[in-house]
């Protein structure tokens, strides 16, 4: 296997940053994309939890304006034929 990274300026940080905490270069890359993806994983785990707690404030907001009356209107058994094909 092979990586070909044709940039000089990665190539420098890669050998600063192997030189500074004296791992391979390879060993340098590994970490660093291992942090990258567990950051990466952090922020995806947030903001679904943020979501999930935006939606159940919304859901907390709306379940007390719906009315018996109000739930029937929101069928949508009228939708559908009997073969379950769009009316």
């Amino acid at each position: 296997m092979s990586l070909n990274i044709k940039n000089e300026r990665v190539h420098a940080l890669v050998r600063e940053a192997a030189e500074r905490t004296g791992l391979s270069q390879t060993s340098v890359v590994e970490e660093a994309l291992k942090l990258m993806l567990q950051q990466l994983d952090t922020r995806a785990h947030t903001a679904g939890a943020s979501r999930r707690e935006r939606m159940a404030e919304i859901i907390a907001d709306i379940q007390p304006r719906l009315t018996p009356a109000v739930r029937a209107a929101l069928t949508t058994e009228d939708l559908y034929d009997e073969a379950g094909m769009p009316v």
